[in-house]
């Protein structure tokens, strides 16, 4: 995807922005902290590796302080002429069963349009907020801890690992974040990937990023919160559920929230799913759910909270979970 550049101005900073990325899309990902200085970190690699002394600083750097005051950018508008799309690429049907241990939950209303998350369950472990700095700022997205052969592997956005040309850097993992508290610890990429399409021009369609984290502890991630499932080129019109934190207004990234409802195909400008869902910036990157039982906080990942158009504020989107959605999977958890 291409698109003709526009400037934003940042929330309170006097800071101009430049975006290419969307087109006629609303990016809901980036929280910029004003007035917060970063600690240098080396540039993540495209893909690559994390040296063990840039995440020793990242862990130093993300304070529950630096957490609780990341801020949003305002949202960015595009022109929808500029926007050109690659179908996303399918492959056979395959699904990745859950790792967590099943947990009880009580049972909440379907459809839903963006409130708290009340139930418990699984998913309250294995998704979490997503930190790192871009374009020398503090910055929050969302993701989740999946089922891997390397017990270490978070699915979220691919603007959440790299965005307009750079890969992010302090980049750390907070699963079961809440009210400023990081109940099982904040964990440390030693490798972000993407899919080549996002990687290469980042084209809105492949928007799935990765990261491979350290252990913590002693511990593999997975070994600490479970990982959920994973579902691959299963089709659409789905009942899904979205799950992210939030942080732009009426939200403000304490809180997990969720989304549910039947899924359609975008029948705008992407191959997208499209969900009735109002999360707002910093929900990037958090999971969507096919076969999602309430009754555990399981489910099969199949998507993540992507994009907004600008006329349509209650719609979320999120890719397509195709054939380089599931090559970055294997690239990942081999990693």
């Amino acid at each position: 995807m291409t698109g003709t550049l526009r400037s934003l101005r940042s929330c309170g900073s006097g800071t101009r922005v430049r975006h290419t990325v969307l087109g006629a899309l609303v990016g809901v990902a980036a929280l910029l902290a004003t007035g917060v200085t970063a600690i240098p970190a080396s540039a993540a690699p495209d893909p690559g590796t994390v040296a063990p002394s840039a995440r020793e600083r990242a862990l130093a750097f993300w304070t529950p302080q630096r957490m609780r005051e990341a801020t949003p950018l305002d949202v960015l508008s595009f022109d929808r002429s500029d926007v050109r799309t690659s179908a996303p690429r399918k492959g056979k049907a395959t699904v990745v069963a859950p790792s967590t241990p099943a947990a009880d939950t009580g049972p909440l209303a379907i459809p839903n349009g963006g409130g708290p998350w009340t139930g418990g369950g699984a998913v309250t472990k294995t998704a979490g907020r997503v930190f790192f700095t871009y374009q020398g700022r503090t910055a929050s997205c969302s993701g989740n801890a999946v089922t891997s052969a390397n017990k270490s592997t978070v699915i979220t956005a691919g603007h959440c690992v790299k965005l307009e040309g750079a890969w992010h850097t302090n980049w750390v993992f907070a699963p079961g974040y809440h009210d400023g508290q990081t109940p099982y610890g904040t964990w440390t990429a030693s490798k972000t990937l993407s899919t080549p399409q996002w990687t290469a021009s980042e084209d809105i369609n492949y928007d799935i990023g990765a990261a491979v984290v350290a252990p913590l502890d002693g511990k593999k991630l997975t070994d600490v919160v479970g990982g959920q499932g994973l579902a691959f080129n299963t089709g659409y019109n789905k009942a899904m559920y979205a799950f992210g934190f939030p942080a732009a207004a009426p939200y403000d990234g304490q809180k997990f929230i969720y989304c549910s409802g039947t899924t359609y195909r975008d029948f705008l400008l992407s191959g997208d799913h499209g969900l009735t869902c109002d999360m707002t910036g910093g929900s990037s990157g958090g999971p969507w759910f096919t076969r999602f039982d309430e009754a555990t906080g399981t489910g099969l990942q199949s998507s993540v909270n992507s994009f907004k158009y600008n006329f349509l504020p209650n719609a979320m989107y999120g890719p397509y979970f195709g054939a380089d959605a599931q090559n970055l999977y294997q690239s990942a958890q081999s990693s």
